[in-house]
């Protein structure tokens, strides 16, 4: 038993390390040096555009009737802004092109010394590209309403109205032959979610061949790993959802091999810590999907099936773009069939960490405090396997009872370990101990730390969230270490009250163990450490009460 719990105890430990740089190789993706150092600086519209014949796999198997962009089109320019402000966003659009260029999230500063600087998501400057283009392809004689083509809008400036619930901004573009389009944008009170629908209209007397798409283009910079910080931990870059799997896709494998595919109720994004950028059409047509490299960017795009306007008739293209924090219930409203939740990247465990934010989340609407959350959330826990724990303390209990005959028969049997071995099994059996009980609470409780590690990490809700005194963020470390210090100084007053290890190597390893724990705990998220130390205690005053009531009944 003594072995079988050593050996937890230090798989534990070593899980811990091993699935942190497990999880940072597993999501590091590089780009040479050179390549970045070596990036042109970039006007907005000097980017690839929508794809050219034979870029992307045709829908049906047919060859399409509408060539597409090409990728050397002369740049438009990026002085025509107009400025959009919700309650929750503030956007720019370029007019060259009717595109969102950059956004702020406004109730997210970019850490709490700076409330007034807010994370800035989409940008047009080169050092921070990350943009969405949007609009429609025709025949290649045939001027298109394309994101470098000039809009026009009713105003330079827009904002939410004081008790309103909505904003729609119509962009408006005219062409030649009786052919209009518009970028009707609309956006919602409290929401990261913005429709935008693409309409063109043919008042032509020919029908009018066009194929819809939606890309974003952004710089990739390889994040810095560091086991100091917390934002390193998560992968940051390009996934894809193809209605059935989410893959989160590397920048290298792209570069040599850029994914084309047939997607149906799908989406695109790029995510990072807290936050992402996505794509979702909301037609549920099949659309070809890509994703590929340029230099030093990636660009990940939509391309509808080829449609015919009719003469006199109009045509839309829904979209439903998201930028802003990795909020769930926002992200399931936005794509309520689509997963688009799964951009909240909880890995392997997200079937236990799922349920673990849903109690956490529920909890929090009664007390309003996400450190509390965190202390009622692992009482509910320790009540679920209340009964296997109570049935692995009475184990340890009787061990812990047992320790002096124990040593005993190693006195008696220090020269023959098989003899040791034979007898230490019959005391077991005549007292009805089962010496492997006591290693089932770490087996549960395993995984379940592993979800909660992620969901720590992962979820918004938490990040800049205070609890009390001078634990301010429970995203983050503990700035001076006091919740490291108390878990470490209850493991080792728990460990006090379980049976020591007969093998004295093995009882100084033990002893060390919590002191291991507590230096790699000093790192991780306070909330985390917090969850750690409220179910040790737990634990200690549970396996009091059954030692004293095995005791009694002695």
């Amino acid at each position: 038993m003594d072995r079988i719990r050593f050996g937890l105890w230090f798989g534990l430990l070593a899980s811990v390390w091993i699935s942190y740089t497990t999880w940072i190789e597993d999501n590091q993706t590089e780009v040479p040096v050179a390549a970045i150092q070596d990036q042109p600086a970039l006007d907005l519209d000097e980017l690839p555009s929508a794809p050219t014949d034979g870029d992307l796999p045709q829908i049906g198997g047919e060859e399409s009737t509408v060539p597409a962009l090409t990728e050397t089109e002369e740049p438009a320019s990026i002085g025509r802004l107009v400025t959009v402000k919700t309650d929750v966003l503030d956007l720019v659009i370029n007019l060259d092109g009717g595109d969102l260029v950059r956004a702020d999230v406004l109730r997210y500063p970019v850490d709490k010394e700076n409330p007034n600087v807010p994370v800035r998501l989409l940008d047009y400057t080169a050092e921070n590209l990350w943009v969405f283009q949007t609009g429609l392809v025709s025949r290649p004689d045939t001027p298109a309403p394309t994101h470098q083509q000039a809009y026009s809008a009713d105003s330079d400036s827009y904002q939410l109205a004081d008790g309103a619930d909505t904003l729609e901004i119509r962009l408006s573009w005219t062409g030649p032959d009786g052919l209009s389009a518009e970028k009707v944008y609309t956006f919602r009170r409290g929401q990261y979610a913005i429709d935008l629908n693409l309409v063109v209209r043919n008042q032509g007397t020919d029908a009018w061949p066009a194929r819809a798409y939606a890309q974003m283009t952004r710089f990739h910079r390889p994040v810095d790993r560091s086991f100091m910080s917390v934002d390193s931990y998560s992968f940051t870059g390009p996934v894809l959802y193809d209605g059935d799997q989410y893959e989160k896709i590397d920048f290298d494998d792209i570069q040599s091999e850029p994914i084309e595919q047939i997607v149906a109720n799908g989406w695109l994004a790029s995510i990072q810590h807290h936050f992402l950028g996505a794509i979702v059409p909301l037609t549920e047509e099949a659309t070809s999907y890509e994703a590929r490299t340029l230099g030093a960017n990636y660009r990940l795009r939509a391309l509808s099936p080829d449609k015919s306007v009719a003469a006199g008739g109009e045509m839309s293209y829904p979209l439903r773009l998201f930028v802003g924090p990795k909020l769930q219930d926002q992200l399931s409203a936005a794509a309520p069939d689509r997963e688009l939740r799964l951009t909240v990247d909880y890995g392997m465990l997200t079937v236990l960490s799922q349920p673990l934010f849903w109690v956490l989340d529920l909890i929090h609407g009664w007390v309003l405090n996400w450190g509390l959350s965190i202390i009622l959330t692992t009482f509910c826990i320790k009540l679920v396997f209340y009964k296997l724990t109570a049935t692995s303390g009475r184990s340890m209990a009787k061990m812990r009872k047992l320790a002096p005959r124990m040593k005993a028969l190693q006195e008696t049997h220090k020269e023959d370990r098989q003899a040791l071995s034979q007898a230490m099994m019959a005391l077991y059996k005549k007292e009805k101990v089962n010496p492997a009980a006591g290693c089932l609470p770490i087996l549960v409780q395993m995984p379940f730390f592993f979800a909660f590690y992620w969901v720590l990490i992962e979820s918004v809700e938490m990040r800049q969230a205070p609890f009390a005194l001078w634990i301010s963020d429970l995203s983050v470390r503990d700035p001076f270490f006091i919740l490291p210090l108390l878990m470490t100084g209850a493991m080792l007053f728990q460990m006090r009250l379980n049976p020591a290890p007969p093998d004295p190597v093995q009882a100084k390893v033990m002893q060390i163990m919590p002191i291991a724990f507590g230096f790699m705990f000093a790192f991780f998220p306070a909330g985390l450490v917090l969850y750690w130390l409220t179910n040790t205690v737990v634990s200690i005053a549970q396996q009091w009460r059954i030692n004293k009531l095995v005791a009694m009944e002695a």
